[in-house]
């Protein structure tokens, strides 16, 4: 018996054992609170990585961004329905009041909105939100000894906040910094009244305010939790958190005291005829509790979503052909089972990043151009995205106006062996010997990265490189890259707002790790157009900057641009409500579950067999 078999073979049997878990837990502990309460509705849903934690804050990656955003809100927020995204007062009363210079914003902060009841307040009773809140979350996030990773978010924005990092740099321990002293920028009149006063216009600022990090933070919370913030998250929002089992899944009930918030009553032309209306004017939340399982094996997904156990699902590489055929349509085994099909671009780009304060990448171009020009991008979208995705060759996106059609030709990085080959000796001379073995870490070690692990070794090894793949967990692989000790990563960004800024910030050299600059790339002429940009309203001026701040990092090769995402969404017919938004994760309020429907499946299964 062959290494390869016995591994098979194993991971079959994890699979069962999974399998037989997650049987178990959505037969009986999971579900019988519904037993209990026939007016109970829940809403499944499922995540292939781990939660790392839920402190907005420090909060980074996808899944716990859709984790907390359904318990933590923002000033504002997108429009559920309306597109173009619309951006739409949430703990806000109104949109902001903004100075003819754009420098000082005046934000009037809802009356009445409670942090939900929990044990880090007086008699375990929420108290009332206020505006000193978000001054305390933002100055949090500058603070240095809290070493956040979203700093880049206000870093040379507000007037004064640069100054109070500094000051947070003098004190001894964290409990040094005093978070009483002023920061000019950020003042508040009264408690619901919220003043921001920036170094230069930021036209962005309204989308980050949306965006979770800048959620406020009662200081009871943080006070009370320390360091175990991360699983307590205290939020405004319409639900929280009620049970949190590490690595399996995560349960949340409606919030009682949220405040009255209602389903919209209007949104795009087919809305209505869609039945997306059909709740308007609704009180929020729609549903009672949210239960997320936590699952890094694509199979068990897959068949909890096929026996009616997950309500929305994503469609697994190895079983696409499963569910969609050869005209990107519903196959016929799906339309039976009264199944729907959603598709939308998401602004996302992926790829293998290369730490650029590295010894043996960073200074050596031919070497990093020779790994870009090693990959098959065509066959990699066929091999683990059914083509579904776009190769990429850039890091905008094709959905943002200012996506640049030709960005292939300037990288000049398609797939090309014998390119990749020439390179390398380049590379070699530039390194003075043999180059040494290099090491791509990747987020994950199901048998999904372990494919892809495989494909990227023979792509490599086929232009002469010699790269060892190194797998590990998220909260591992997120430390890794934090700490600048990752030397190739694969990762990848998903637009936070709808503006291409969001990915330029990626490689501005105040931005490096642990900020957002994972590539830890420099250059000063980038750096000169981004901020140049970053301060320009949108417009076609802006686009050029960006299409030409984006020609100058392709030209540099910080990384191997792989794919821009397309995503293929099932629902089933129970699942209401469902429409896909590229930048909001905070939705599951607007969701509601047909139990009626739910119910009916069970039938239809035992009809299909």
């Amino acid at each position: 018996m062959n290494g390869r078999v016995t591994l098979k073979i194993f991971f079959f049997f994890l699979l069962l054992i999974i399998i037989i878990f997650l049987v178990l837990l959505f037969g009986k502990k999971l579900n019988s609170p519904a037993k209990a309460d026939p007016n109970d509705t829940v809403l499944y849903s499922t995540h292939g990585a781990k939660v790392r934690g839920l402190d907005p804050g420090d909060i980074g990656d996808v899944t716990s961004s859709i984790i907390a955003s359904q318990m933590i809100e923002c000033l504002y927020q997108y429009h559920y329905l309306k597109r173009p995204y619309q951006i739409i007062p949430c703990l806000a009363e109104n949109m902001p009041t903004v100075s003819e210079d754009g420098l000082v914003y005046t934000i009037k902060i809802k009356k009445g909105v409670l942090f939900t009841d929990d044990k880090c307040f007086k008699d375990d009773k929420g108290r009332e939100l206020k505006a000193g809140d978000f001054v305390f979350a933002w100055k949090r996030i500058a603070d240095i000894k809290y070493i956040s990773k979203n700093w880049w978010i206000f870093d040379n924005k507000i007037t004064g906040l640069d100054e109070f990092r500094q000051y947070s740099k003098t004190c001894k321990t964290s409990a040094d910094v005093d978070y009483n002293t002023p920061v000019e920028g950020l003042q508040t009149p009264d408690d619901w009244t919220l003043v921001i006063k920036l170094r230069r216009p930021w036209p962005q600022i309204v989308y980050m305010l949306a965006h979770l990090p800048t959620a406020p933070m009662a200081k009871e919370a943080v006070d009370y939790y320390r360091k175990d913030i991360i699983n307590h998250p205290v939020g405004t929002g319409p639900y929280k958190l009620n049970r949190w089992h590490k690595g399996s899944y995560i349960e949340m009930v409606k919030n009682p005291t949220f405040r009255d918030e209602f389903y919209p009553s209007e949104g795009e032309a087919n809305d209505a005829t869609n039945g997306i209306l059909a709740d308007a004017g609704k009180k929020l939340p729609l549903t009672n509790r949210l239960v997320t399982v936590l699952i890094q094996e694509d199979p068990p997904q897959w068949f909890l979503f096929l026996q009616g156990k997950i309500d929305v699902s994503g469609i697994p590489k190895d079983n696409f052909s499963e569910a969609i055929d050869l005209r990107r349509q519903l196959t016929p085994e799906m339309r039976a089972r009264n199944i729907k099909l959603l598709t939308f671009r998401d602004p996302s780009t992926y790829w293998f990043g290369f730490n650029m304060e590295d010894e043996v990448l960073g200074k050596n171009l031919p070497l990093r151009m020779a790994l870009s020009c090693a990959v098959d991008r065509d066959k990699y979208v066929e091999l683990f995205t059914n083509n579904r995705s776009e190769a990429a060759y850039g890091f905008i996106p094709p959905l943002m106006s200012c996506y640049n059609a030709n960005i292939k030709n300037i990288s000049q990085t398609s797939y090309n062996v014998q390119k990749a080959r020439k390179l390398v000796k380049e590379a070699e001379q530039i390194y003075g010997s043999k180059l040494p073995r290099l090491v791509l870490s990747m987020p994950g070690t199901d048998i999904v990265f372990r494919q892809q692990g495989d494909f990227l070794k023979r792509c490599f090894s086929d232009a002469g490189l010699d790269v060892e793949m190194d797998y590990m967990d998220w909260p591992t692989f997120q430390n890794k890259i934090k700490t600048k000790s990752a030397q190739i990563f694969a990762l990848g960004w998903v637009g936070d707002i709808p503006d291409a800024e969001n990915f330029l910030q990626l490689f501005y050299s105040k931005n490096v790790s642990p900020g957002s600059n994972n590539f830890n790339y420099s250059n000063p002429e980038f750096d000169q157009i981004y901020e140049k940009a970053y301060v320009m309203s949108d417009g076609a001026e802006r686009d050029a900057l960006y299409k030409k701040a984006e020609e100058v990092v392709v030209k540099d090769c910080p990384a191997i641009f792989l794919t821009h995402g397309v995503a293929f969404i099932l629902t089933h017919d129970w699942a209401m409500n469902i429409k896909p938004n590229a930048f909001a994760y905070g939705t599951s309020k607007y969701r509601r579950v047909d139990e009626a429907k739910k119910a009916a499946y069970k039938e239809l299964l035992r009809k299909l067999k």
